[in-house]
């Protein structure tokens, strides 16, 4: 039990920690000054969600995310997040090759060759199917968290960053809600795609707390490292730059190739819910119809990595606010309609 609820809990976290979060670009989006407030909602919205999305999953031994969605929408509401679920995966997808282009320019790779580098890397995971996508997450995603941990933890410590809160001063809180639903969709995806995995409720636990300790955790901390460098980020297209540039260049080529392993897990996971979502019609080799997405994603490349996560990112946070709230009142419609 306590392995395979790693196993998903690991999942969670490669679905979450992408372009947009490793970079500290999604995070700054929303956060910044005064948001102590608003990442503590996101942790527990960000648990009670995940275990919803499991439970949801386990319980109908879904393969895609339509069965969890009709579940906490109903048939109406499902047909429209469907859309929506699959527009996100593909747009975030493109951000997660748009990102891996930025991270590679570090390393004095073209732009465009550092997407395709990827692109092939992601595609060719897809021969393994699920399996194989589950496999890199629980072998990537434990040294990512931990490397991301320990360098933010050392900036803070090297600027004798303070932890003084002022309870008073949180007008950012609504963000909490919105950062959520940003992941909401991802998750519900992805989520949904092992539904019929899970063997064991205690599994569902492990992940979804778990998963909101880590995540609120490292958001916390990374957040406050970015509010030390904030005068700075406007001269960079990736604010984790801001705080390596204070470091030795050695670890600055670690940390890039470990924002670049996040972003690779990210594009995985976008990629696994829209083919097992789209790919039960046409029934191709799951990699020939990752390949088939890739390729159509590459134009969205061209608009920038900053541009596509300032534009989609608080646009999706905002539109996933009734998903958020279907998810988190859906244990009460339960309960009640089984009184």
């Amino acid at each position: 039990m306590w392995q395979a609820g790693m196993k998903w809990l690991f999942l969670i976290l490669g679905t979450t920690i992408g372009a947009g979060y490793a970079s500290g670009r999604e995070l700054w989006q929303f956060f910044g000054h005064e948001s102590v407030l608003a990442i503590g909602i996101f942790v527990i919205l960000f648990m009670l969600c995940c275990h919803v999305i499991l439970r949801v999953s386990y319980e109908s031994q879904s393969n895609h995310y339509l069965p969890v969605l009709t579940t906490l929408l109903g048939k109406r509401m499902a047909v429209l997040y469907d859309f929506m679920i699959m527009m996100y995966l593909f747009t975030t997808t493109a951000v997660m090759y748009a990102g891996s282009g930025a991270a590679l320019e570090a390393f004095k790779v073209p732009y465009f060759v550092g997407i395709v580098i990827s692109c092939f890397l992601v595609v060719i995971l897809f021969f393994w199917n699920t399996e194989g996508v589950v496999a890199m997450n629980a072998l990537l995603i434990p040294g990512l968290v931990i490397l991301l941990f320990v360098t933010i933890c050392l900036f803070l410590m090297m600027k004798n960053a303070s932890f003084s809160i002022n309870f008073h001063e949180q007008s950012n809180w609504p963000a909490g809600f919105t950062f959520t639903s940003l992941n909401i969709l991802p998750l519900v995806a992805v989520l949904a795609a092992i539904g019929s995995k899970v063997k064991h409720p205690g599994e569902i636990w492990i992940a979804s707390v778990g998963s909101a300790i880590v995540l609120g955790g490292l958001s916390f901390l990374y957040n406050h490292a970015l509010i030390q460098v904030a005068d700075e980020l406007l001269f960079f297209e990736i604010p984790l730059f801001a705080i390596l540039k204070h470091y030795p260049s050695f670890m600055a080529i670690i940390m890039t190739i470990l924002l670049w392993f996040a972003i690779y897990t990210t594009a995985v996971s976008g990629l696994l819910g829209l083919t097992s979502r789209l790919n039960n019609t046409l029934n191709l080799p799951w990699w020939l119809f990752s390949f088939i997405l890739t390729m159509l994603m590459l134009p969205l490349t061209f608009f920038g990595f900053s541009n596509l996560v300032a534009f989609l990112y608080p646009l999706y946070g905002i539109l996933n606010l009734y998903l958020l709230a279907a998810i988190l009142f859906y244990p009460i419609a339960k309960g009640r309609s089984e009184l």
